[in-house]
């Protein structure tokens, strides 16, 4: 239950086993959580951060459940929870100070759950579905400007030690320069390197895309790996910490927060919005939404167009270009 805690905050994915012992529930209902993990990890094969995700906040429910119901819940239980028990819950988790956009993602992570009991025959989901999740505000993307962007790289070459500041900055190089989510730019193993022309990446849903790589991001790696004292490991991670393991997401959010800070840089600059920062700039600089939408891995373009709300020139300019072509 420890090492599986352990795992979690840690960002890595704990095993179905681990998942279910983890959980303050019934015997029979820890078999069904494993059932749905092993699912999720196997047929589904989501990413590691969504199980993670799916596994704390069905840790969350069930804490809930044990407090609300006076023990630890059972399939029975499951099946016979109520409208007012969900809505319970999400009060309950208002309380603790989950954002809109949490409960709405604790809410999917119950529904995938229940959707799961549901096809199995063990628990209808129809209860749960009649539980809406909450509006979610229309944000905008907060990139870095181009200036905040390089200002960033550049002082991310003034760690103490020589071969973690080559670290940072080839992590830093390839969220801004190719766009990669984090967890896409730590997944990368040694093999991967040195970088080739072009980057074959498995992103959210297992979705693969093909994605350029910038000479500048590929020396920067080159750069990191001959200053890096740990050795190759067959197998082994590309990015690693001070102890030779793969590089932990939180690391480089501490040091994107060290570098805002000292940097005098805004309180939206962390490593997503270098992700951002790709696209935006990409977008100003003339590049296409469906080839934008194609190098981030967006399933929707819809999703992508949120970044011509960032730059409404650059958008009136797209507008009138599809006129002329009408």
């Amino acid at each position: 239950m420890a090492r599986s805690a352990a795992r979690t905050l840690t960002g890595a994915a704990p095993s179905p086993d681990e998942a279910a012992r983890a959980i303050p529930a019934h015997e029979d209902a820890r078999r069904e959580i494993r059932n749905w993990y092993a699912h999720l990890m196997g047929e589904r094969r989501v990413s590691a951060a969504t199980l993670v995700n799916y596994h704390r906040d069905l840790t969350r429910f069930f804490e809930f459940l044990a407090d609300h119901l006076g023990g630890p819940a059972d399939l029975k239980a499951l099946a016979t929870l109520e409208l007012r028990d969900f809505r319970a819950f999400v009060s309950h988790r208002r309380g603790e100070g989950l954002t809109s956009r949490s409960v709405a993602r604790t809410l999917s992570s119950l529904r995938s759950f229940y959707g799961f009991l549901d096809r199995t025959g063990i628990a209808a989901s129809a209860t749960l579905k009649a539980l809406r999740s909450p509006k979610l505000p229309h944000g905008i993307p907060k990139p870095l400007t181009m200036k905040g962007a390089e200002t960033l790289l550049e002082g991310a070459r003034g760690a103490k030690v020589e071969w973690i500041a080559a670290r940072n900055v080839a992590v830093l190089t390839l969220l801004y320069g190719c766009g990669l989510r984090i967890s896409e730019a730590l997944g990368l193993d040694r093999e991967d390197a040195p970088l080739k022309d072009v980057l074959r990446i498995t992103g959210k849903g297992n979705k693969e895309r093909l994605v350029p790589v910038l000479p500048v991001a590929r020396d920067a790696v080159d750069a990191y790996l001959s200053l890096c004292p740990h050795a190759p490991v067959p197998g082994g991670p590309l990015f690693v910490g001070t102890r030779g393991q793969r590089l932990d997401q939180r690391q480089v959010r501490q040091t994107m927060i060290d570098l805002r800070h000292s940097l005098n840089l805004p309180e939206t600059a962390s490593p997503h919005a270098l992700r951002h920062s790709f696209a935006t700039h990409l977008l100003a600089g003339g590049g296409d939404l469906r080839a934008i939408q194609e190098l981030l891995g967006h399933a929707s373009l819809s999703t992508t167009q949120v970044y011509t709300e960032v730059d409404p020139a650059r958008l009136l300019e797209i507008y009138d270009k599809a006129k002329g072509r009408r």
